[in-house]
């Protein structure tokens, strides 16, 4: 770290240990500077989920917008950019601006699975082994067990609705149903679509994903939130084991969170091993 400022490197240290901890944070850097600037190109801030920084960007109202933009960024989980208009209403009366370039740091990303069936408790270890935060619920108690589930960071028993209402679903978080059945997948999905979350995969056929949409639209949901859907989840790799859907499921995952996966279930990836016309649940009963 020769040649690093000691504010920034006391930065980058403070991000380590955040992303160790899985807290989230955002960096903001000043990218271009312009007239009377209170920081010029390269000065850094670090932002933490609470609000609190490390460093600055140039103090008064700038460094409160940058803070609220680091905050949605942390939430989205998707970087921008945010140009910066130095006027007497942000408390600069020398004019000037600022573009700051804020980007999430890598904490794990989150995976809430609802079911703990055979393909649940795959996804589980598979997903711990690519990096994520796992939290699987299920609402049989011998299901969502810690002897089941060893790789979980976190078990729940009950059902969909509660186990999102505890988890503060962020928008970065990534939500896979696969429980046992129609019914159970369909009260999932409703309470998926009441977070944020921008990732909702549901196991399946092309018939249940006919289904689901016709109802999720008779119930009145928008298209847009239609769109946040992906099913049948995982990428086209012909899976047909609980553990090879648990990997086409955690590839379609990390595609996403590297921002090329698509995101709609008219271009989403698909596996494409379950007849339009076969089976309603892609994987047996139980799970």
């Amino acid at each position: 770290m020769s040649g690093v400022p000691m504010d920034d490197l006391n930065i980058y240290e403070e991000i380590v240990r955040l992303s160790r901890a899985g807290i989230p944070s955002a960096l903001a850097t000043v990218v271009e500077s312009a007239g009377s600037s209170p920081r010029k190109a390269g000065a850094k801030m670090l932002v933490r989920e609470d609000g609190s920084i490390l460093g600055t960007v140039g103090g008064g109202k700038v460094e409160l917008e940058v803070i609220a933009a680091s905050q949605e960024v942390m939430a989205g989980g998707i970087p921008r950019t945010v140009p910066i208009s130095l006027t007497e209403e942000n408390g600069h009366v020398c004019g000037g601006r600022l573009l700051v370039y804020i980007e999430p740091n890598a904490s794990r990303s989150r995976l809430l699975i609802i079911g703990a069936g055979h393909v649940g408790a795959a996804l589980s270890s598979a997903a711990k082994l690519a990096g994520f935060q796992v939290a699987v619920a299920d609402e049989r108690p011998e299901y969502a067990s810690r002897d089941r589930l060893p790789d979980a960071d976190a078990t729940f028993t009950g059902g969909a609705a509660e186990f999102l209402a505890g988890q503060g679903v962020a928008g970065a978080d990534a939500i896979v149903i696969t429980t046992t059945g129609f019914e159970t997948d369909f009260v999932a999905a409703r309470a998926a679509l009441a977070t944020s979350a921008r990732y909702i995969g549901v196991i399946g056929s092309r018939r249940k994903r006919e289904v689901l949409m016709r109802t999720l639209a008779e119930e009145k949901f928008a298209p847009e939130a239609l769109d946040r859907i992906v099913i049948p989840v995982g990428l086209a790799i012909g899976a047909e084991t609980p553990a090879e859907i648990a990997v086409s499921i955690v590839a379609q995952l990390i595609a996403t969170r590297r921002n090329h996966g698509a995101s709609g279930v008219g271009a989403s990836p698909r596996r494409g091993i379950v007849a339009a016309d076969g089976n309603v649940q892609a994987a047996p009963a139980g799970g």
